[in-house]
């Protein structure tokens, strides 16, 4: 696909400037414009990242379609996901220096990942795990935390309660099984046909193939539900939770009238990183009881073909797209 550099004939200092990915109009992958802009400086709280790989969601794309469940002002630059090096730190940071090796999310509006440089928020960082690339390192972050925060923060399940787990081959769903097998949470998985193995090689306890069997009528009286469809599969999703039980959703918030209704709780809930579970997360994947699945690795000049797949307009991988950008200077 061909990509459009604005402003190539003047790029400026190159310690001033960088490339990154724009959106100046709400739009599809066409939309996605690369030039060069200045280079941020870090404020209080915050760091400059060296980015070195950034990671692709479907929430970029919703941003870019102007379909963000948060305001986004123009013009603005896509990406949260990131993994690099620490370039230079604002005023009251103390626990990062020059140099650190960094992994994370730029901030609450999940802007700026798709450049040469980004700020982000130190509390959203985490010294990158030892035993992941860079490029391994930018897949983790809002993926494994909204598996993380889905099951526990907000599902709040602890050792011997079942969750049923829809989406379980989906990025955030093979974190989710993982985390449930070592939490010892009995788990039930929703996927199609081909990925019944894998999820169960993930450590899911069921796996049903939602092509053929109804898992409403293979489960009754879960503890909780993990929502990473939405549709009519959340709506079916009532009916397999117990009284007292918890529909939690990352994809859209839940018919509170059908929840009285059934006796549960329903709740939609908007990934928060931080520190603290970044560190967790990293120190289970150094310890080897958390696995990464890397679908695609393009270059920063590729990240529209990226949003390309995920309208499916591209094929999509199976995994976690990621953009390489150390080399993204050499693209110009």
């Amino acid at each position: 696909m061909a990509n459009t550099l604005a402003g190539k004939t003047s790029p400026g200092p190159a310690r001033s400037d960088m490339l990154a990915w724009r959106v100046h109009q709400f739009g599809p992958p066409e939309a996605m414009i690369l030039e060069r802009i200045p280079r941020p400086d870090p404020g209080p709280g915050e760091v400059l990242v060296h980015v070195h790989a950034a990671g692709v969601g479907p929430w970029d794309g919703w941003i870019r379609a102007g379909k963000s469940a948060l305001p986004q002002p123009l013009p603005l630059t896509l990406g949260s996901d990131l993994s690099g090096t620490v370039a230079a730190v604002g005023s009251g940071i103390s626990e990062m220096a020059v140099g650190e090796k960094v992994f994370g999310v730029t901030n609450t509006q999940f802007l700026g990942a798709y450049a040469e440089y980004a700020v982000a928020s130190a509390g959203m960082l985490a010294k990158k795990p030892g035993s992941l690339s860079y490029v391994e390192a930018a897949s983790v972050p809002v993926v494994a935390v909204t598996a993380w925060q889905g099951l526990f923060d907000q599902a709040r399940l602890e050792a011997g309660q079942t969750v049923v787990i829809h989406g379980a081959a989906g990025n955030v769903g093979a974190y989710a099984v993982q985390l449930a097998r070592r939490a010892r949470l009995r788990s039930i998985a929703t996927a199609g046909p081909k990925d019944i193995e894998y999820v169960r090689s993930l450590g899911a306890d069921t796996v049903l193939d939602y092509h053929t069997q109804r898992f409403e009528d293979e489960v009754k009286n879960a503890d909780a539900v993990l929502d990473l469809v939405g549709g009519e599969t959340q709506m079916r999703s009532f009916l397999v939770l117990r009284p007292g039980g918890k529909l939690i959703s990352a994809v859209s918030q839940p018919d509170q009238d059908r929840a009285k209704h059934h006796g549960v709780t329903a709740a939609f809930f908007l990934v928060e990183v931080t520190t603290e579970r970044l560190r967790t997360i990293g120190e289970l994947i150094d310890r080897g009881e958390l696995k990464t699945c890397i679908g695609a690795v393009l270059p920063l000049a590729d990240a529209r073909d990226a949003h390309l797949m995920l309208e499916g307009r591209l094929k999509p991988p199976k995994g976690k797209i990621v953009l390489n950008v150390e080399t993204a200077g050499d693209q110009a």
